[in-house]
């Protein structure tokens, strides 16, 4: 080849540059060593050992991890911002709909459930941005009531996941002052499961740098409708009057009423998929919404960022006009 051409192409491809919309990801860069982690982890799920995840220290969420236990929170890092974000525009609810777990695991050649670990690994990390970051609530869309049809493999490993979680981060979770909730229908939920649950949200209860409120059993319209029967019964009791039913009352009666903030400011869903799945519809009525095109285990600290400037970018008028 010619000297000069040789040159060109050599200039050429020092001026190879990712697209401005492309954001840097380490996990992104280091996919097979990721994926050789999924791999290992694979072997364990037959088992479902609930020793798997008490018996080793620094594992975050149930997953084989190289991450060190998460630290307690400091006024430090509580006020260090990515540059760019404004904390007085901070939303104080962020909801997220975390989907792509599946698809992960099936373009990498894994299981299912190998997409489940890497899904709880990616909101360990969410879950210790929000509390540096001052968010105060945190929703996450776990479980629907739409998936108890899946196969009953998936659904026991799921189930079976979330119990050795709230097992293995309790301790953490409480020390950085995390108020754990769970809201939907119960009823369907394992005995060990709904014990712990309890034990988990009486635990944290008076925590308060972060409420971390996990969606599990869940559907926006089961919210509503529960909330109606509930309702309905307090009038048929005589403790209200038709007349009384207001919205907030309503608010009142949904399973967000756990929390200070029901109402997200910023929902998040991942994967590219553009709807809201039955996921807190009452709710939702105000809230900004942004789409990743991210599968949810490669949503990360750039795309929350991404999403929160973008919802720092916005006017949000409430239905009014702005002046």
């Amino acid at each position: 080849m010619a000297p000069q051409a040789l040159s060109n192409r050599f200039n050429k491809m020092l001026s190879l540059r990712v697209p401005a919309s492309t954001s840097f990801d380490f996990r992104r860069f280091n996919a097979g060593a990721l994926e050789q982690r999924w791999r290992l982890g694979r072997d364990c799920f037959p088992s479902l050992s609930p020793g798997f995840v008490e018996n080793r220290r620094g594992v975050g969420f149930g997953v084989r991890s190289t991450k060190s236990e998460m630290a307690p929170f400091t006024a430090a890092e509580e006020e260090t911002l990515p540059e760019g974000l404004q904390p007085e525009l901070m939303p104080k609810h962020v909801a997220v709909i975390m989907d792509g777990n599946g698809r992960w695991a099936k373009n990498r050649g894994l299981q299912p459930w190998d997409g489940h670990r890497a899904g709880v690994e990616a909101l360990r990390e969410i879950v210790e941005l929000c509390g540096k970051w001052g968010i105060q609530v945190l929703t996450v869309f776990a479980f629907s009531t739409d998936n108890w049809i899946r196969p009953k493999i998936e659904i026991d490993f799921l189930l079976s996941l979330f119990e050795r979680t709230l097992k293995s981060e309790l301790e953490t979770l409480a020390k950085n002052n995390v108020r754990i909730s769970i809201i939907g229908d119960s009823s369907k939920l394992p005995k060990s499961l709904l014990k712990l649950i309890n034990e988990v949200e009486e635990a944290t209860r008076n925590n308060t740098r972060l409420q971390l409120i996990v969606a599990v059993g869940y559907s926006g319209k089961y919210d509503v409708l529960q909330a109606c029967r509930g309702i309905a019964q307090r009038v048929k009791d005589g403790e209200i009057e038709v007349e009384e039913i207001d919205e907030r009352l309503i608010e009142q009666e949904l399973e967000t009423n756990c929390t200070e903030f029901p109402y997200p400011d910023l929902l998040i869903r991942t994967s590219g998929e553009l709807r809201v799945s039955n996921f807190l519809l009452w709710q939702l009525a105000y809230t900004e919404l942004f789409f990743a095109q991210e599968l949810w285990p490669d949503f990360g600290r750039s795309g929350f960022i991404e999403a929160l400037m973008s919802f720092q970018q916005r006017q949000r008028r409430f239905g009014g006009r702005k002046s």
